[in-house]
């Protein structure tokens, strides 16, 4: 039988309750031998003695709750250690747990205290190690997405020092290093935008959603219309407590998403209102239900090509995840009919 801490509490519970059962019997003895003392006190020829042990029977009982005192602290201390000497146990192995040994599982088993405890533990570095192998992913895909620009500039910058270009060569050659130098202004801006809603708000104040939804769609509209996609919108009155430069970072990455993943003649439908308090949907190319949850990862795109991304840096649904967090919302995409994606934010806030 396994001495589990709820075994190990009940026995010590136990003990205590037997001894507090001898606690009278001692008390008994204790006015016993007083009284003792005092019939000895009457018999003739012993009254030179009768003071010496009325004084000592007047100090035992206090040496007696002294020696009690004593010995129960003793106990309880024993007792003490020896109920949480699991948890002193599980906590050498814990604490060894490091980036080196993230695989680490204690998997204990049975149903009491302790095994629920490990379950937890487990459980707890299942989450670290998804976050810690997240993390050294997303590290390894940034550093591939700035190698890539990198690489290109290196190249068209070999090629100008080569050899002598004509006008026509140089105005090509600069046009290729802006664009390129173009990208990585936007990785780096997202990267950024990222690290700074992970962060946390700094502060919370009403927001109206449906103004700044009104304020970003307005401000898309021409490159909606180059794009050759129609915008409608069905906005309600809609207070988030939150940032407005976070909440409209998200309602642009939505929209902007939604006018770069669309057809010719598409259109984007973006909608605020109770519950989801925004969504937004286009008309794009069909989404498999499977790949849906992996565009919320960083540099996740529905082409397995990198280069193939449209100008985008592959982090604009993940920043519009981490910025919902942030408010304590939920982001969901789900395919739209025969093509495009619908995206659903889900904030408090008042109605």
């Amino acid at each position: 039988m396994a001495w589990t801490p709820r075994r190990r509490v009940l026995l010590v519970g136990v003990a205590a309750l037997l001894v507090g059962y001898q606690a009278p019997a001692l008390s008994g003895w204790l006015l016993g031998w007083q009284w003792r003392v005092r019939n000895l006190c009457d018999l003739p020829g012993v009254g030179a003695a009768c003071d010496q042990l009325n004084a000592a029977s007047a100090l035992l009982p206090a040496a007696a709750l002294l020696v009690v005192v004593l010995v129960s602290l003793a106990a309880l201390r024993w007792a003490a250690i020896w109920c949480l000497r699991p948890v002193r146990q599980l906590a050498r192995p814990v604490s060894h747990v490091g980036p080196q040994n993230l695989g680490y599982r204690i998997r204990a088993d049975g149903t009491d205290e302790l095994a629920e405890l490990s379950r937890a533990l487990d459980e707890m570095m299942d989450r670290i190690a998804a976050g810690y192998e997240g993390q050294r992913r997303f590290a390894a895909n940034a550093s591939h997405e700035l190698r890539t620009p990198l690489a290109v500039q290196r190249t068209l910058i070999e090629v100008g020092m080569a050899q002598p270009l004509t006008n026509e060569q140089v105005e090509l050659l600069t046009a290729q290093l802006l664009q390129t130098n173009e990208r990585n202004e936007r990785l780096i801006e997202g990267l950024l935008a990222l690290s700074e809603s992970d962060q946390g708000l700094r502060s919370r104040t009403p927001q109206r959603l449906d103004e700044i939804a009104a304020a970003v769609v307005a401000g898309y509209a021409d490159r909606a219309r180059d794009a050759d996609v129609s915008i409608s919108t069905r906005l309600r009155p809609r207070v988030v407590p939150g940032e407005r430069v976070l909440l409209e970072r998200l309602v642009t990455n939505l929209v902007e998403n939604a006018i770069k993943y669309n057809r010719p003649g598409g259109t984007i439908e973006v909608t605020v209102g109770g519950a989801p308090a925004l969504t937004v949907v286009n008309t794009g190319p069909a989404v498999p239900a499977e790949a849906v949850a992996g565009l919320f990862e960083p540099f996740r795109r529905l082409s397995a090509d990198r280069t193939a991304h449209g100008g985008g840096a592959g982090l604009g649904l993940t920043i519009a995840r981490s910025i919902a967090q942030a408010h304590d919302g939920v982001i969901s995409a789900e395919p739209a009919g025969p093509g495009g994606l619908r995206v659903d934010v889900r904030l408090p806030g008042q109605l």
